[in-house]
């Protein structure tokens, strides 16, 4: 149940709410911050699944985010920071929401539960 609700918040849900679920996504170990090695591990877990060739690398994707969003420079991202440094800045945004895209995943699943119920 876990699933749908976290699949319907990020294909329907408000551009704040899916900032606030990939941030609990990228806080691995769930102290509350993201650091660089949380965000590259899940960026490069990601693309992997999608099996998209992006233009530019997770190691740079990663680096750019923190050098826009760590706003105290701390070298982790809060909350706040990642949630209004992502709805801040509209490239970010789309890059981010690019590497998330799930539809390919989402239409094979429900191949697959069509064909299971055939």
């Amino acid at each position: 149940m876990e699933y749908v609700a976290a699949l319907s918040l990020v294909l329907k849900g408000s551009v704040q709410k899916k900032l606030r679920w990939y941030f609990k996504l990228y806080d691995v170990d769930g102290n509350g911050c993201i650091d660089r090695d949380e965000l590259l591990t899940i960026i490069k877990s990601i693309r992997a699944i999608n099996g998209t060739k992006q233009e530019m690398s997770a190691e740079d994707f990663t680096n750019m985010v923190f050098d826009k969003i760590d706003i105290n420079g701390d070298g982790g991202l809060s909350l706040e920071e990642f949630v209004e440094g992502i709805q801040n800045d509209q490239m970010l945004l789309d890059m981010l929401t690019q590497s998330l895209d799930l539809s390919h995943i989402v239409k094979k699943i429900q191949g697959e539960m069509e064909s299971s119920n055939s």
